[in-house]
């Protein structure tokens, strides 16, 4: 009797684990087979493809083959930069049209450039659409703050953060940017030859001019307090890098690979420092000094987090203060790296942008809060490379609920993938010349340099527009114009050309540039 009992014991054991295992291979098969084909099949309907989805790797082999064959090796001096940098764009659009499906996985990205859809996106019907999920190893890069924020939290943080970002506050930061610009020149000055030439790598100069920017003005601290943070994020960008290119696997960031362990640690490390930045800055918060300067954006996170109604922890500070260090650092780098190369490459906008410096600013004088505002020739300049070489080449929405797109219908859930670098270089809607450097596109504004007011978005569009884009602006216009002032410039020999993405657009080999020092007047 005991012996059947624990055969029947061990035999309900047996069917329920085989009853749990079913369950789990069939919703296995529904993620990984089913689902996928259902989407397939509701998109062909509506006249949507794109390449066949693979089960569990979906087109991640084809993307990231086309992306390794088109960064093999440098391209020639042009700026049709789109079937190296978006290959896999560039190459599906041929076959499937502007509108296509691309899949990540078993999750399904449709893939848009058309401007009155990003619109729709965006600004008309945004309440329908909502961020995605950084993948885990990006996000403990770029910090839970503002970029990956959602909701009321998200609202909350931009509206204690906006004050440091009106233009009014920042014209008090020109100061010091122009020291920070001129500490930046004078090795340049001391290692120059007979000739009065140095090669420089600026795209290295400009990131450590950009760190040392940000942690002054963003966060009121001395660049040795930021210093160690940058070089703690620039190796967790490599490993977020790594990840873009393989297909997530859910839990799998839980698991002690040597990158997770890696990516742990700088992690810890990072918001060791950012916390004792802080308690720092909480211990001097009681000097006054402080309120007859520019507003930043740590004294204005802690001014919060001392407010019985605003809710902010330290958690909070030290997650935006992540954001902050990130993209303030890299989009501005970046933006600076790009134009110089263009006026390199271009000497006679590089001899238009210098007469008008020289007009505004005199010939040596450090521009002031009011000249960078009359410098209309550069901010032409930065536009058009903002739009050639936009920072960040693509971003992605995902819809909350089932909705219609320009007709299209699409589920709840659906990723859409908006090209950036592709709607910049639209033929169809920057002209012929779209691939050219043209900076007189800009020259009656923004809203009329395209066919269509949303064709360009470098810094996002709507409600979610980056917090920092006048920062950026200001500080890359105040550092051209100093540079222009007193050096003109060339490509170096050594220079490749050779765009290539690192979570942002940068060029793969560097980029070294001679700069001669002009006579004094």
């Amino acid at each position: 009797m005991v012996k059947l009992l624990l055969y029947y014991c061990w035999l309900i054991k047996l069917i329920a684990i085989s009853f749990l295992a079913f369950v789990l291979l069939l919703k296995i098969v529904v993620l990984l087979w089913w689902k996928p084909r259902r989407i397939e099949h509701h998109f062909a309907r509506q006249g949507i493809r794109g390449p066949p989805y693979r089960i569990f790797i979906g087109n991640v082999k084809e993307l990231v083959e086309m992306m390794l064959k088109a960064s093999s090796q440098p391209m020639p001096f042009s700026h049709n930069i789109l079937p190296r940098v978006l290959s896999f764009y560039h190459h599906w659009k041929k076959i499937y049209g502007t509108t296509f499906l691309v899949w990540f996985g078993p999750t399904v990205r449709l893939t848009l450039s058309d401007p009155d859809l990003i619109q729709e996106i965006f600004t008309s019907k945004s309440e329908f659409y909502e961020k995605i999920e950084a993948h885990p190893l990006v996000k403990q890069l770029e910090g839970d703050g503002l970029l990956s924020l959602k909701g009321e939290k998200w609202a909350h943080h931009r509206k204690i953060i906006t004050p440091t970002f009106h233009m009014e506050n920042l014209k008090l930061l020109v100061p010091v940017v122009a020291k920070s610009v001129m500490d930046m020149l004078e090795p340049w000055y001391s290692t120059m030859s007979d000739s009065d030439e140095v090669e420089i790598e600026v795209s290295e100069w400009f990131q450590t001019l950009t760190e040392e920017v940000i942690t002054r003005t963003s966060f009121g601290s001395s660049y040795e307090d930021g210093k160690a943070i940058f070089r703690l994020q620039a190796q967790q960008m490599v490993l977020a890098a790594v990840a873009f290119q393989r297909v997530l696997i859910p839990g799998y960031r839980f698991f002690p690979t040597k990158r997770n362990v890696n990516s742990w640690r700088l992690n810890r490390e990072i918001s060791k420092s950012l916390m004792k930045l802080i308690e720092r800055r909480r211990e001097n918060s009681s000097n006054k000094t402080r309120h007859h300067g520019p507003k930043d954006l740590l004294g204005l996170m802690i001014q919060a987090s001392n407010s019985s109604s605003d809710h902010v922890t330290v958690h909070d500070i030290v997650e935006e203060c992540k954001s902050f260090f990130f993209a303030g650092k890299q989009t501005t780098s970046n933006l600076l790296t790009w134009t110089t190369v263009l006026l390199a490459m271009h000497p006679q906008w590089q001899v238009q942008a210098r007469e008008e410096v020289s007009r505004v600013c005199g010939s040596r004088g450090i521009p002031t809060k009011d000249d960078v505002a009359k410098l209309k020739t550069l901010s032409m300049i930065l536009n058009e490379s903002l739009r050639l070489y936009p920072p960040t080449i693509a971003t992605i929405r995902r819809s909350k609920a089932d909705v219609e797109l320009g007709g299209y219908k699409i589920p709840r859930g659906t990723e859409l993938l908006i090209p950036i670098l592709a709607l910049h270089h639209d033929q169809s809607i920057w002209g012929h010349d779209a691939n050219e450097f043209n900076p007189r596109r800009f020259s009656n504004g923004v809203a009329r340099a395209a066919k269509h007011h949303v064709a360009f978005i470098p810094f996002g569009l709507g409600a979610r527009t980056c917090i920092g884009q006048n920062l950026a602006i200001l500080q890359a216009k105040l550092t051209l114009a100093i540079i222009l002032q007193r050096f003109s410039f060339r490509l170096a020999t050594s220079y490749q050309h050779a765009p290539t993405v690192l979570m942002l657009l940068y060029p793969q080999f560097g980029a070294p540039i001679i700069f001669q020092r002009l006579s004094s007047p």
